[in-house]
C-alpha cells in the first residue's frame, strides 16, 4: 500500500536524512553530508512546485493545459532489492568510491563484513547501482529497486554471519516496509548477466529460507517433456538475449559448483523446480 503525504509532508522527508556517524556534523564526511542535504533540497523543490516545473506538454502561454492538484497520491515505492558485492577490500574504500562524482556510482545501503551497515541513500530516491540491465519488462531498475552493496571482494572472501545477519535484518525491514514480494529479491548478475558477477558464491539458499528470494527443493519433479528452458528463464524474469550469459548468471544463483553456459540435465531439474515458484 502506498504512503500518502502532502507537499510539505515530503520535502521533509527529502531533506531529512540519518546520521551515520556519532558525530556527523564534526565527522570526516561533513563535505559530502553538505553535498547530500543540498540535492535533497533541490529535489524537495521540484516536488513541492505546483505546478511541477518543465512538466507542461506545451509551455507556451495560453494553452489548455492546467494544474489541479489531487489529493490522491504518494511516494514512489521500491519494489525490488538487488544485492552485489563491492569487489572492493574495505568498507572505507566502498565509501569513498560512492563518494566519487567520477565513478558516478552508490547503492542505497552497504554491509560491512563486521555486520555495520550504512545507509547512504534514502530509500525513496534513486540510487546508481544496477546500471544497464533488465528482469522481466522493466529496464530502469535503478527506478524500482533498492541496491544493497555487501563489503567483499568478490572473490576469496567468504560472507561472515556478522555480515549476513545483518543482512537478513534489513531485508526484513525492507520487504516489511515496501511490501516487496519475495520473489524480487535477486542479484546484480540475475538482471545484468552479461557485464555482472555479484554477489558471487553467496548462500542464496539461506536468504531463501527467510523469504528473500526462492529455491530449489530437496526433491525435484522431472519436467515435462515439452519444457521450455530458454522460455522458463525468461518468465522467471531473465533477459535472455545472450542465452549463454544469461545460463551462467542462473547457475551463479542456484548451481554455484559449475558455472559454463550450458544447462546439465540436473540444472534442467533445478531450473524446471525455481520455475514453478515463479
Amino acid at each position: 500500500m502506498l504512503l500518502t503525504h502532502s507537499s510539505k509532508s515530503i520535502a521533509l522527508l527529502l531533506i531529512s536524512s540519518v546520521c551515520l556517524w556519532s558525530s556527523c556534523g564534526s565527522s570526516k564526511y561533513a563535505a559530502t553530508e553538505k553535498i547530500y542535504k543540498q540535492k535533497t533540497k533541490d529535489f524537495a523543490k521540484i516536488i513541492t512546485s505546483t505546478p511541477p516545473v518543465g512538466q507542461l506538454y506545451d509551455p507556451v502561454e495560453g494553452t489548455n493545459q492546467t494544474w489541479v492538484g489531487s489529493v490522491n497520491f504518494g511516494i514512489r515505492k521500491p519494489n525490488f532489492v538487488i544485492i552485489h558485492h563491492t569487489a572492493q577490500d574495505s568498507l572505507a574504500q566502498t565509501i569513498k568510491t560512492f563518494h566519487s562524482t567520477k565513478a558516478g556510482t552508490s547503492a542505497h545501503y552497504v554491509i560491512s563484513r563486521d555486520g555495520k551497515v550504512v545507509q547512504m541513500v534514502n530509500d525513496y530516491l534513486r540510487s546508481n547501482h544496477a546500471g544497464v540491465s533488465k528482469w522481466g519488462k522493466d529496464t530502469d531498475l535503478n527506478s524500482s529497486s533498492i541496491g544493497i552493496e555487501l563489503d567483499n571482494n568478490g572473490t576469496t572472501d567468504p560472507w561472515p554471519d556478522a555480515q549476513i545477519n545483518s543482512l537478513l535484518k534489513l531485508l526484513a525491514t525492507l520487504k516489511k516496509n515496501y511490501n516487496i514480494p519475495a520473489a524480487n529479491f535477486i542479484g546484480h548478475s540475475d538482471i545484468a548477466p552479461k557485464r555482472k558477477p555479484d554477489p558471487n558464491n553467496f548462500p542464496w539458499k539461506k536468504l531463501a529460507e527467510k523469504g528473500f528470494g526462492f529455491w530449489y527443493d530437496d526433491v525435484l519433479k522431472n519436467p515435462p517433456a515439452d519444457f521450455d528452458t530458454t522460455n522458463a528463464l525468461k518468465l522467471m524474469g531473465y533477459d535472455t538475449s545472450d542465452l549463454g550469459a544469461t545460463i551462467t548468471a542462473f547457475k551463479r544463483h542456484f548451481i554455484q559448483s559449475d558455472l559454463t553456459p550450458k544447462l546439465t540435465p540436473v540444472d534442467i531439474l533445478v531450473l524446471y523446480n525455481v520455475y514453478t515458484k515463479y
